[in-house]
């Protein structure tokens, strides 16, 4: 079983020693001004230029993602924790946003910024994961929000729409 996989079943930790379970429980600044943990709890097919630590998903991993309930669990547990952080909820398949969505108290709603990245990775994670319906979701609303609640880039949006299919992000 490859590190990604003991990682997101929760049975080993990143370069950091974090178990996934410690990332879900920190709080919102740690979530903001820590770069490092994305790589792990939504994983791609490409390795990220400053996270050369982080593990990338291969054949083997979607596989796994694919034919493994418990792990599509832990990563919508991973999306829980970061549709909160971006003032967003989730319904089933459903995703829209919270009471606690403002620009104010949500940056990503900014023109541009380290979370659209966030955001383009995740889309292409869930899609990667076996988790289609949820990256369609999780895509519609930030591109809607984004453009009417927040005066997010037309680049951002560009990115967004097409992250099913991003070489690197």
């Amino acid at each position: 079983m490859n590190e990604l996989i003991k990682f997101t079943y929760g049975k080993s930790a990143d370069h950091k020693s974090r178990f996934i379970q410690d990332i879900w429980e920190l709080d919102y600044f740690w979530l903001e001004h820590t770069h490092d943990y994305i790589q792990w709890i939504f994983p791609i097919d490409v390795s990220h230029k400053r996270n050369c630590f982080a593990p990338t998903m291969d054949d083997d991993s979607v596989r796994h993602f694919r034919d493994c309930e418990i792990l599509r669990s832990q990563q919508i547990k991973s999306l829980d924790v970061m549709l909160d952080f971006f003032g967003l909820n989730r319904k089933g398949t459903d995703i829209s946003p919270n009471e606690n969505l403002s620009m104010e108290r949500n940056i990503w709603l900014k023109r541009s910024g380290h979370n659209h990245l966030r955001i383009s990775r995740i889309i292409r994670s869930l899609f990667l994961c076996s988790q289609k319906e949820l990256a369609e979701s999780f895509q519609s609303a930030v591109i809607e929000l984004g453009k009417t609640k927040g005066i997010v880039s037309d680049e951002s949006i560009v990115f967004w729409r097409s992250a099913f299919y991003l070489h690197e992000l």
